[in-house]
């Protein structure tokens, strides 16, 4: 079974197009036209070991919420479709990465149960061109899309980019651990036999 997915997605504000190959090597081809959101996916794409082909424009000129938040949006349909089924999935992930002087976890399930705690205590304000509070959006965007339960903490950390990119270095080693394909698992990891 092949683990792929391409999601498009077009609207007066943005035009999306994503290639995802979760049982890859980390391959990835970023371009959001947010150079920090891509320098954060292509570190998710290459710590989660999962290929990823994004393409993405939006009205930045606006600002880049639209296309920060629909990026999330696409990459987690993503996710959900290249899934399929289920069938055979660890199901849960959970990964701590430090960054310098910051650390995050993030602790998952692939439960179709959408839902995102996030505690941070990042700044509103910039890291560099980029609105830190559109780190929320985009894992609201992407727990909602994908039917994930995402717990996000960020332990501590000073400096704004550091701190981001623990987090999504984690949240790609999450992925990567909730999506292994376990032999031992027949079906799906629920006693419902569903998820």
């Amino acid at each position: 079974m092949k683990r792929k997915a391409t999601v498009q997605r077009k609207t007066s504000e943005t035009d999306i197009k994503i290639d995802i190959n979760i049982d890859g090597s980390g391959q990835y081809e970023v371009d959001t036209s947010v150079p920090f959101m891509d320098h954060m996916l292509s570190l998710m794409s290459k710590h989660g070991f999962f290929d990823l082909k994004i393409k993405a424009r939006g009205d930045t000129n606006v600002d880049s919420h639209h296309t920060v938040e629909d990026v999330g949006i696409c990459l987690g349909e993503g996710f959900k479709q290249a899934l399929g089924k289920k069938d055979g999935i660890v199901r849960y992930g959970e990964a701590s990465v430090p960054m310098v002087e910051a650390m995050a976890s993030v602790v998952l399930d692939i439960s179709d149960r959408p839902f995102l705690v996030y505690n941070s205590k990042l700044k509103k304000g910039k890291t560099g061109e980029f609105d830190t509070e559109l780190i929320w959006e985009f894992f609201r965007a992407f727990s909602s899309s994908a039917g994930i339960t995402l717990h996000i903490n960020v332990m501590y950390g000073k400096d704004t980019h550091h701190t981001i990119e623990a987090v999504f270095k984690a949240f790609g080693r999450a992925l990567d651990k909730a999506t292994t394909i376990d032999r031992r698992i027949e079906g799906v990891m629920s006693t419902k036999g569903k998820l």
